[in-house]
């Protein structure tokens, strides 16, 4: 088996410079729920990031997060022992709390798996964006 290395990305597509390197595993994570346009959570979790652990339990708690990176897992493993370096992008809007915490569990999981994971978080120190809701 070839030893391959995953590389994952989080980002915000608001900021307008997604990574370019392909191919890639994309992971969507806006349908899950948004800590700064959630009324109950806003003044507590908009200031931290999905690197915290109240921030990465609130998105792993959002109905569909755990198959979101399931099936995450499933495309990389498919890639698993094809390539020596696997780009994974994980976007959602602003990039500092639903993308950062599905990253930081993906790499988890296939670290468990003894895979070398790298977790790149591209924005999680750039300010929250508008709500998109607005």
């Amino acid at each position: 088996m070839t030893t391959s290395t995953v590389v994952i990305t989080s980002y915000g597509l608001g900021h307008h410079d997604a990574p370019t390197t392909l191919p890639a595993v994309t992971v969507d994570t806006l349908p899950l729920r948004n800590p700064p346009e959630d009324p109950a959570v806003r003044q507590q979790l908009t200031r931290l990031t999905g690197q915290d652990p109240i921030v990465h339990a609130y998105v792993m708690a959002t109905p569909g997060a755990g198959q979101l990176v399931d099936q995450a897992i499933d495309r990389i493993r498919q890639r698993l022992g094809t390539s020596g370096h696997i780009e994974v992008h994980v976007h959602c809007r602003g990039g500092r709390h639903r993308s950062v915490a599905i990253s930081e569990e993906i790499g988890k999981r296939l670290r468990v798996d003894g895979v070398t994971a790298q977790v790149v978080h591209r924005h999680i120190t750039r300010p929250i964006l508008p709500s998109s809701r607005s």
